[in-house]
C-alpha cells in the first residue's frame, strides 16, 4: 500500500479507522468550497441576471440537490474508506478510470487557476490601497501558485487547520460587506438591465450546482475521514444547505445595490483594508490547497510509481497557467460544462456501490480490476455527448442541463446493469 500521497493519506487503499474525525470537521472544509470567492462571483452573476428572489430560490434548490448528492457519495466513502479515484477505478476499470481521472484532475487545476486569479486580484487591491508590493497580475499569479503548492505538500491535516480559521472569517467578511453596501445604497431586488452574463433560471441553477458538483463527486477524498454514516449525513446538512443560500444572499444584496461583481473592489468600497484582504487571501489558500490535494490523490492512484508531491507541483504550474490564460473571464461557460461532465461520474460509482459492489470487501473490490469497464465508460461519454449536443441545440428535459445529464446517465447505467448481468457478476467476485 502506498503512502506517497500528501501526508501519507492512503491513496491506494482503505483509510484505517483510527484516522477518522467527527463529521462537523469535514463540514467546515466543504463549506470552504461553498463559502468561497468563486462561489461569490457565480452567485453575483446569477443575481444580476435573474434578480434577488429568483436567485435565492436557485440557491435553495441547488443546496438541496448538492446535499442529496453529497449524502450519497459520503455514504459510499464512509462504507468503503476509499478515495474518489479508487471508487472511480473499480467502476470504470484501470484505463477507463485513468481517462476520467485526467479530466477530473484538469478540472481541479482549472479551479486552482480561478482561485489564484482571485489571489492576484487581492494582491492588486493591496497595491491599489497604497502598499508598496512589487509586481503585477502575472507576478502575483506565479508567486501565489508557488506558495499554495508548497503548503499543500503538508497534506490533509494542514488543510484541516486552515479551514477552521478561514471559513468563519470569510463568512463574517462577506456578511459585513453586504451590510455596509446595503446601508450605503439601499436594497435592490430587480435584476440588472444588462447583466454581464444573461441566463435563464434553469441555466442559473445548472451553473450554481455545476460550480459545486466537483466537491460532491470528489467528496470521498474528505468524507472517508468521517467516523460514521450518520455523522457524514450531519456533516453534509451542515455544509451546502446552510452555506449556499447564505452566500447567495450575501452576494446578491451588495452586487444588486452597486452593480459591482468584483469582491476585492467591494471590500475596498466598504472601507476595509489590509487585514480583510489578507483574510480573503487565506480563504483562497485553503480552497486551492484542497484542489491540489484531491487532484494529487487521484493522479497518485493512476500513476502509483510517481510520488504525489510531483503531481502537486505540476498541478500548481498547470493551474497557474490557466489563470494567466484568463479562465476567470470564461467562468459561467466553465460552470455549465462542469455541470454536464461531472455528475454522471458520481452517479455511476454510487450506483455500483449500491448494486455491483454492495457485498464486496472494499480492499478486495479494488484488488483485481479489468483494464476498462466498458458499460460505465461508454455511459459516461455518451451522456456527456448527448447532453452537450442537446444544450447547444436548446433541447432540454428539465430546463437544467445538469439534471438532464444526470438523469440520462443514471437511467442508462441502471438499464445496462439490469440487462447486462455480467457487469455485476464478473466485477464483484
Amino acid at each position: 500500500m502506498s503512502h506517497d500521497a500528501p501526508g501519507g493519506e492512503y491513496a491506494n487503499g482503505p483509510l484505517p479507522e483510527h484516522l477518522t474525525v467527527p463529521g462537523w470537521r469535514i463540514a467546515l472544509i466543504i463549506a470552504s468550497f461553498a463559502i468561497a470567492l468563486p462561489s461569490f462571483l457565480s452567485s453575483a452573476q446569477i443575481a444580476l441576471a435573474i434578480g434577488f428572489w429568483p436567485a435565492v430560490l436557485v440557491a435553495l434548490l441547488a443546496s438541496a440537490i448538492l446535499c442529496a448528492g453529497a449524502c450519497l457519495t459520503a455514504w459510499v466513502s464512509v462504507r468503503t474508506r476509499l478515495t474518489t479515484y479508487l471508487l472511480i477505478q473499480r467502476s470504470f476499470g484501470q484505463w477507463g478510470a485513468a481517462l476520467v481521472n485526467i479530466v477530473v484532475a484538469i478540472v481541479h487545476y482549472c479551479w486552482f487557476g480561478v482561485n489564484v486569479s482571485f489571489f492576484a486580484g487581492a494582491m492588486a487591491a493591496l497595491v491599489g490601497q497604497g502598499y508598496a508590493i512589487p509586481g503585477d497580475f502575472t507576478d502575483f499569479v506565479i508567486a501565489g501558485s508557488v506558495l499554495m503548492t508548497v503548503s499543500t505538500i503538508f497534506g490533509f491535516r494542514a488543510l484541516d487547520r486552515l479551514a477552521l480559521i478561514a471559513v468563519p472569517l470569510l463568512a463574517v467578511i462577506l456578511g459585513a460587506v453586504a451590510w455596509i453596501m446595503v446601508r450605503q445604497n439601499g436594497i435592490v431586488l430587480a435584476p440588472a438591465a444588462v447583466p454581464p452574463e444573461p441566463m435563464s433560471f434553469g441555466i442559473a441553477l445548472s451553473a450554481l450546482v455545476g460550480g459545486n458538483m466537483l466537491i460532491v463527486a470528489a467528496m470521498p477524498d474528505l468524507s472517508r475521514y468521517i467516523r460514521t454514516a450518520r455523522s457524514a449525513a450531519v456533516g453534509m446538512i451542515l455544509s451546502f444547505p446552510v452555506a449556499t443560500p447564505l452566500l447567495m444572499i450575501a452576494s446578491a444584496l451588495p452586487v444588486l445595490a452597486t452593480g459591482e461583481v468584483d469582491i476585492m473592489k467591494l471590500v475596498v468600497m466598504s472601507g476595509f483594508g489590509l487585514p480583510v484582504l489578507l483574510i480573503l487571501i487565506l480563504s483562497i489558500w485553503t480552497i486551492n490547497a484542497a484542489n491540489l490535494y484531491s487532484a494529487s490523490l487521484s493522479m497518485g492512484a493512476t500513476f502509483p510509481r510517481v510520488r504525489a508531491w510531483i503531481f502537486v507541483c505540476a498541478g500548481g504550474a498547470v493551474g497557474g497557467g490557466f489563470a494567466l490564460w484568463g479562465i476567470i473571464d470564461r467562468f459561467v461557460p466553465f460552470l455549465i460544462f462542469l455541470a454536464i461532465i461531472i455528475p454522471p461520474i458520481a452517479a455511476i460509482y454510487v450506483i455500483d456501490a449500491f448494486i455491483a459492489f454492495r457485498r464486496a470487501d472494499p480492499a478486495e473490490s479494488i484488488a483485481r480490476l479489468p483494464a476498462i469497464r466498458w458499460p460505465a465508460t461508454l455511459v459516461w461519454l455518451g451522456s456527456i455527448a448527448v447532453a452537450l449536443a442537446a444544450e447547444r441545440m436548446g433541447l432540454t428535459l428539465t430546463t437544467v442541463p445538469m439534471i438532464d445529464a444526470t438523469i440520462l446517465a443514471t437511467l442508462s447505467y441502471l438499464a445496462v446493469i439490469r440487462f447486462v448481468p455480467t457487469v455485476i457478476d464478473s466485477d464483484s467476485q
